[in-house]
């Protein structure tokens, strides 16, 4: 018997992942099926579960995937396959999204449809290129427009005469294509020459790029410096205020294209605070965690893990696998007994205390032999090392220094191999073709396995294109590949590495 599904029409917002509604993220998450658009940031594509089919129907200028009759077609279809379809479109669904077409269709064939709105880059653009909309001292309205008509109506419609007499500021949408035409019309509609304008392109992601003129020079700016579609218009006197409240291009990785390797699920964190900084992030995952190859043996570990003095965990990755096993079995905390906690890095600090674990050795730096030289500095602490018994929770292709060193000593360690590192094949955001496409400014490694994997891909990088390493060990693995970090962070974590790009020269 067939389920009839639920169609979500929602707004992805203007291209900034971080402008996406918290409803709209849920419902990403939730999704059985994603139809999406060309302008949908690939971020929010990585938010899906492994199991949603996605399916693109981008439009870019001429070039479309689908029409739009068949992608209504393809809502209906998939409403009667799947639970949870998101139509997942750039910008507000309403907002010459052609949204409501669609509900149309949903609507006569009975399909239980939602609208979830998003924010218009008809706002957000301008706003992130120092123009508001409105302000008092200018304009108390302002009016969207498209430049881009339905090529079926024969002539147009748009209301040229209209917008030309209007008051306040005017956004025109999609309209590039044929920008030095609209323009001219609107002049001989009697909109003044001398009217401040703008376009901004790629706005609210950092390939953002702005020029300001007037609406007589704004066409010959456009073309001289390069500015095509994705693109917006803003005309009015508001524009003035660009070069006093653009706080966007003035932030301090604004301009930076930068390269992120880390695994899926942990490339967020330093994305966005690169993303705060300004820069045009690429995510490009090199490495995915999978479950150990013996999985017995792992989960043996984690069952005994209470009859061990210490329980040693180096990294995020090992604390998170080891818990998700360790409540399969228990439902207490407390049943983790009485071992006392070593860890290596703050990240991993922080994943113990999520679980209301604190951490009793945690070396400065954050690298295994810095951990073997804290117990030996802190042997009294500890009450020494000989015969204390050890669980080291690490990958399967973590160096050995931790084992090899403290059983040395006289400790009797026992490894508990709790996930592997392999590499990540799949580039369902079209990151790799972006890379060799653009090039980036700088590329950043947070393992060796990284940087091992992404050498595996054969992407060539720009000779301009500066390596930034997370530490030593990641640093040791590079200078092996005949590859020379331009920085090191000081500190070895995400921070760290962020503080050594924003001292790139």
């Amino acid at each position: 018997m067939t389920t009839q599904g639920k169609v979500y029409l929602l707004g992805a917002g203007p291209g900034d992942p971080s402008l996406m509604t918290l409803r709209g993220k849920e419902l990403v998450e939730r999704a059985d099926c994603l139809v999406y658009d060309a302008l949908v940031a690939p971020e929010i594509l990585a938010w899906s579960k492994p199991s949603c089919v996605r399916v693109y129907v981008g439009k870019r200028a001429s070039r479309h995937a689908m029409a739009q009759e068949d992608i209504n077609r393809l809502l209906v279809e998939t409403s009667k396959q799947y639970a949870c379809v998101v139509r997942l479109k750039g910008g507000d669904p309403y907002v010459f999204g052609r949204g409501g077409e669609e509900a149309d269709v949903l609507s006569a064939e009975k399909v239980p449809f939602e609208v979830v709105s998003g924010i218009s880059s008809a706002i957000a653009g301008p706003g992130y290129a120092g123009i508001p909309v409105t302000h008092r001292e200018y304009c108390t309205q302002f009016t969207v427009f498209t430049g881009h008509e339905n090529p079926d109506k024969g002539e147009s419609t748009l209301d040229v005469e209209g917008i030309a007499r209007a008051q306040g500021t005017k956004v025109m949408l999609m309209g590039m294509s044929s920008l030095r035409e609209t323009l001219a019309r609107l002049v001989e509609a009697g909109q003044k020459k001398s009217t401040p304008a703008a376009v901004i392109q790629w706005a609210t992601t950092g390939r953002q790029r702005s020029v300001t003129g007037t609406v007589g020079t704004l066409a010959d700016k456009a073309e001289k410096t390069g500015l095509g579609a994705p693109a917006i218009v803003v005309i009015g006197d508001v524009v003035k205020e660009a070069s006093k409240l653009d706080w966007y291009q003035k932030l301090p990785l604004f301009g930076k294209r930068i390269v992120v390797t880390r695994t899926r699920e942990q490339i967020g964190g330093l994305s966005r605070q690169l993303r705060e900084l300004g820069a045009d992030v690429i995510e490009l995952p090199t490495i995915r965690i999978t479950d150990p190859s013996d999985r017995q043996a792992f989960a043996e570990s984690v069952v005994d893990c209470h009859t061990y003095d210490w329980l040693i965990f180096t990294s995020p990755n090992g604390v998170k696998r080891f818990f998700e096993a360790f409540f399969a079995v228990y439902s207490d905390i407390r049943c983790i007994g009485g071992a006392r906690i070593a860890a290596i890095g703050k990240a991993t600090e922080a994943a113990l205390k999520a679980h209301g674990l604190a951490t009793d050795i945690m070396p400065k730096k954050a690298v295994a032999e810095e951990l073997v030289k804290e117990f030996a500095r802190q042997k009294e602490r500890v009450r020494g090392i000989e015969h204390t018994t050890m669980l080291w929770v690490h990958g399967e292709k973590s160096r050995e220094v931790i084992a090899r060193e403290l059983s040395a000593a006289g400790a009797i360690v026992d490894e508990c191999l709790a996930y592997n590192t392999v590499p990540e094949t799949e580039d369902t955001t079209g990151a790799q073709a972006r890379l060799r496409e653009e090039g980036a400014d700088i590329i950043t490694f947070t393992s060796s396995s990284t940087v091992e994997n992404f050498l595996a891909l054969g992407i060539p990088l720009p000779d301009t294109c500066k390596i930034v390493s997370i530490g030593p060990i990641t640093t040791a693995t590079l200078h092996e590949n005949g590859l020379k970090p331009a920085a090191e962070a000081k500190e070895h974590d995400i921070p760290g590495l962020v503080a050594a790009i924003r001292k790139l020269k």
